[in-house]
C-alpha cells in the first residue's frame, strides 16, 4: 500500500526489488489485531519464505494544548509493561470514524473530556514496518477546554494530567514519557512549530 510520502519503485536503492506476495492467510484473530502468514518470493534469489505480520487498523494520537500552553496528558495502566505510562490521548480509527482527524477528536473527548474545533494534522508514520502495515496519524488540538467528563470503555481508565509544553522534552529525556508513538507526536509538533515560524 503506497500512501503520501511512501517510497515508490523510483525510490528503491540500486538493485533492490519488491518481494512478490504469493499467499496471505489469517492464522490468528484478536479484538485488536490479526496475525497473517504471508508467503513471499525473493526478487533476488527467487526462493519463497514465510513472514508473519500483524494486521490492524490505523491509529491516532492528538496533542491537546490549552490556551495557557499546557498539554493535556493521560496517565494509564499498560499491560505490555505492567506499569503506568504518561501519554497523549489516542487509539484506533474505528470503522464508524469518517476520518483519522475525527477519530483523534473522539479519542481526546472520550479519554480527557477536553475538546477543540481547532484540530490540525501533523503527519503520519508506520509504527513498525517490519511487522505491521498500518499508520499512526498525529494531530495537534489548540485552545482545548474541558467540556465533559471522560468516558471509559470496559478496560480503560485514565487520569488527566496538565503539563506545561515546555516541560515535555525533560519528561521524555527522563523516561517519564516512554511511549514511542507519543514521542513521535511531540516530534511532529516540533517540526510543525518550526515550519510555522
Amino acid at each position: 500500500m503506497i500512501g503520501p510520502g511512501m517510497p515508490t519503485d523510483s525510490d528503491k536503492p540500486g538493485g533492490l526489488g519488491l518481494w512478490r506476495r504469493l499467499e496471505s492467510k489469517k492464522v490468528y484473530a484478536t479484538r485488536v489485531f490479526d496475525v497473517l502468514r504471508q508467503r513471499s518470493q525473493s526478487p533476488r534469489t527467487g526462493r519463497e519464505h514465510d513472514f508473519f505480520v500483524l494486521e490492524t487498523g490505523d491509529w491516532v494520537n492528538v496533542v491537546p494544548l490549552t490556551a495557557a500552553g499546557e498539554v493535556v496528558l493521560i496517565r494509564q495502566y499498560r499491560h505490555g509493561i505492567a506499569d503506568f505510562t504518561l501519554e497523549v490521548p489516542g487509539g484506533m480509527v474505528d470503522e464508524t470514524d469518517p476520518s483519522p482527524l475525527a477519530a483523534a477528536r473522539r479519542e481526546m473527548i472520550e479519554e480527557t473530556g477536553y475538546d477543540s474545533e481547532d484540530v490540525v494534522s501533523l503527519g503520519a508514520i508506520h509504527p513498525n514496518p517490519a511487522l505491521q502495515g498500518n499508520r499512526c496519524h498525529s494531530f495537534v488540538a489548540r485552545n482545548v477546554s474541558l467540556r465533559e467528563k471522560p468516558r471509559f470503555d470496559t478496560t480503560e481508565e485514565t487520569e488527566v494530567v496538565l503539563v506545561p509544553l515546555a516541560e515535555i522534552p525533560d519528561l521524555i529525556r527522563a523516561g517519564r514519557i516512554s511511549h514511542a508513538l507519543v514521542v513521535v507526536a511531540f516530534h511532529w509538533l516540533a517540526l510543525h512549530e518550526g515550519a510555522r515560524s
